[in-house]
């Protein structure tokens, strides 16, 4: 695969400010993306884009109207995107009883609407352009169940059945629509696993250097889902 494939194409990274939506962004800017970054903290966002010399939309992803705005300001800043890395993501850790409609309608908004919505806005330009990536960062846990992460997993669940419905809709229209679901990983959301040793989670630099090989592939062979686990779990 040549990055040069990506070079000059139009990228939204959501989840930028930190974590593995951070270490995207900062594998993306190497290999010479237009970026345009958000997130829900301005300050720490602003920094980001500051670094890598991108553009930034400051958005609360859990707000439908939100994502909107975001989608509209996106066309606006890029002129288009052309690779949408759908990355933000929450990780509630309840067990079903000690949870509520609210915490279950917040991940669902955040790891589920939100890329389905921008999937929608940026899909018809991809489309006409025949040019298009989209990655959902889905989780080990959209293969899985594990006790408190009931709303989590359910979450990723359905973002790898969006996934899956989307990557057979665009099939051979050059538009790639990719989950990439990685186990654990060494993120202050890792630190929310309870009962594994943290040093065995995955480095986010890996993962990040996966997901531009992945979008960088631009021959008849292709990715539609792909699970990155640990060598070591304990």
């Amino acid at each position: 695969m040549d990055s040069r494939a990506l070079a000059g194409k139009r990228c939204l990274v959501t989840g930028a400010s930190r974590g593995l939506g951070y270490e995207i962004a900062r594998s993306l800017v190497s290999v010479g993306v237009e970026l345009l970054l958000t997130a829900k903290n301005e300050r720490v966002l602003a920094q980001v884009a500051s670094e890598f010399g991108a553009k930034y939309i400051v958005a609360d992803l859990s707000s439908a109207d939100d994502v909107e705005r975001l989608a509209y300001e996106s066309k606006a800043k890029l002129g288009g995107v052309d690779v949408l890395i759908n990355s933000a993501g929450v990780f509630p850790v309840a067990s079903v009883v000690d949870s509520d409609t609210g915490d279950f309608d917040f991940c669902m908004a955040v790891n589920v609407r939100a890329p389905f919505q921008l999937s929608r806005s940026f899909l018809p330009a991809m489309l006409q352009n025949r040019w298009g990536r989209i990655v959902n960062i889905g989780s080990s846990s959209a293969y899985a169940g594990f006790r408190n992460t009931s709303i989590y997993c359910a979450s990723k669940h359905a973002l790898l059945g969006i996934s899956r419905a989307l990557h057979d809709e665009v099939r051979g229209s050059n538009v790639r629509v990719m989950c990439i679901s990685p186990g654990s990983i060494k993120t202050d959301m890792g630190h929310q696993v309870n009962g594994q040793d943290f040093e065995t989670f995955l480095e986010p630099k890996e993962v990040a250097n996966f997901v531009v090989n992945a979008l960088a592939m631009d021959g008849s062979m292709i990715i539609d889902e792909v699970r990155l686990n640990r060598v070591v779990i304990r």
